[in-house]
């Protein structure tokens, strides 16, 4: 199939896209990377009479570090990010997240505000941000604000976005003293969808962890942070005795899902596994 017709506007510079969101009277759809995009447009699952292409908006591109924060832009490429040595020093929780994110192809256009602003439940990115504290900036004709990721996130691909909205970057604290980050995932196929996965951040004394933030992917409408788990863990020693405890604890914090991929059941298994992993690789 093709798309139903639609007219096309790529402006140069961030005012002019968000005069064009506001003062359109239908509905309008945002090209970045259009990895997700092109597919339903192409399947008239989304039939949009004005297609705003932002890919010429060059403020909303690019890595740099702002005092203790390191600040994406949306329109940064994947691969950009996962061959940046910024990316990989002061926010390595990403950098072990992006080589599961899709394929290679993907990810050279694919950019990383759409993979946020979309809010896959399986994407990999939103789980990240929660788990490491990161605020997103999104500016409309009012002007800017920004949001927790951990209240960015509304329900199955729904966000804090207004129509009028466009997401322009994501800031994400740089890694503190003493804090580690673990990824996890499983999927039939490395660079399918998740059927579980598990981004984890915590401070790490010897073997004991403390301010541990546990965030799951695919296991909900949005990503979950599990904090009943968390504080079973809080100030005690990674070990099996632990381990076991805050598996136990996940039964209060999560709620999983029946998917194409895989059962509730498996799905509340595989947590508990990835859990077990991701707190041994904090202390290795």
């Amino acid at each position: 199939m093709k798309p139903s017709p639609f007219d096309y506007v790529k402006p140069a510079s961030l005012g002019e896209a968000l005069s064009l969101l506001s003062d359109s009277d239908g509905e309008v759809a945002v090209l970045a990377g259009g990895q997700s995009l092109m597919p339903t447009l192409n399947m008239r699952l989304s039939s949009p009479s004005l297609l705003i292409d932002i890919n010429g908006i060059t403020e909303l591109d690019g890595i740099e570090v702002v005092e203790d924060v390191i600040r994406i832009g949306a329109l940064t490429r994947h691969q950009v990010v996962q061959s940046s040595a910024d990316i990989a020093q002061h926010a390595p929780l990403i950098a072990m997240a992006m080589p599961h994110i899709a394929h290679p192809a993907i990810r050279n256009r694919g950019t990383f505000g759409g993979s946020i602003a979309l809010a896959d439940p399986a994407a990999e990115l939103p789980a990240c941000l929660c788990a490491l504290g990161a605020t997103i900036e999104i500016a409309g004709n009012k002007g800017r604000r920004t949001v927790s990721a951990v209240d960015f996130f509304k329900d199955l691909y729904e966000t804090d976005l207004a129509d009028d909205e466009l997401l322009t970057a994501v800031e994400i604290p740089v890694l503190a003293d003493g804090y580690r980050s673990a990824f996890e995932e499983l999927a039939r196929r490395h660079g399918d969808y998740a059927m579980t996965g598990l981004a984890a951040h915590g401070l790490i004394d010897g073997d004991k962890v403390s301010d541990l933030r546990l965030a799951f992917f695919a296991v909900g409408g949005t990503p979950v942070l599990a904090k009943n788990a968390a504080a079973v863990a809080e100030g005690k020693n990674i070990g099996d005795e632990m381990i076991s405890a805050v598996q136990s604890a996940l039964e209060k914090d999560l709620d999983p899902f029946d998917d194409l991929n895989c059962s509730a059941a498996v799905k509340m298994l595989y947590a508990k596994e990835l859990t077990s992993r991701a707190l041994k690789a904090l202390i290795r």
